[in-house]
């Protein structure tokens, strides 16, 4: 029968998002923690995940397509087109699966801005950091003379600021 199988694809897909979710909390303890080192495995990993979801996502489309034609339904209908089709047990469990999905993409979401504004920040900072390489630093000279003072230059300033 065409609904287990849909449904069964639905249940890797949804091991998949949670352990895409888990890889994005990965992600965000590396660039949390600043190092950086790992950064590219993280990422890497992440987008493993992600190949396998859409390589799920094609045949669930698949078999979706199936169980539309059986049901009476148009292809490609949503998740709770099907549900509404469907006999029982399995429009319940149609349902069950598209409240996970909705959850699971909801969080996926927001952890997915949460690092999207992480790298942000850290490569504004870095640019930052970069630019102001190229100033002379206030620094002394063995008699206590400051040398940008001295050299007439302007005289760069630190400032150590909370965000």
């Amino acid at each position: 029968m065409g609904l287990a199988e849909v449904s069964g694809i639905l249940w890797k897909e949804r091991e998949l998002l949670e352990l895409l979710l888990f890889k994005l909390e990965e992600e965000q303890l590396v660039l949390a923690s600043g190092r950086t080192r790992w950064l590219a495995h993280a990422t890497r990993e992440v987008e493993f995940v992600m190949e396998q979801i859409r390589s799920t996502e094609v045949l669930r489309a698949v078999e979706v397509d199936t169980v539309a034609a059986e049901l009476g339904l148009e292809p490609g209908p949503s998740l709770g087109a099907i549900a509404d089709a469907a006999p029982e047990p399995w429009s319940e469990l149609f349902r069950t699966h598209r409240d996970a999905f909705l959850t699971l993409t909801a969080e996926i979401q927001d952890l997915a801005d949460a690092n999207r504004d992480l790298l942000n920040a850290g490569s504004r900072a870095l640019r930052e950091t970069l630019l102001g390489l190229d100033q002379p630093l206030d620094t002394y000279t063995a008699r206590g003379k400051n040398t940008a003072a001295s050299a007439g230059g302007s005289r760069a300033h630190f400032v150590d600021e909370a965000l």
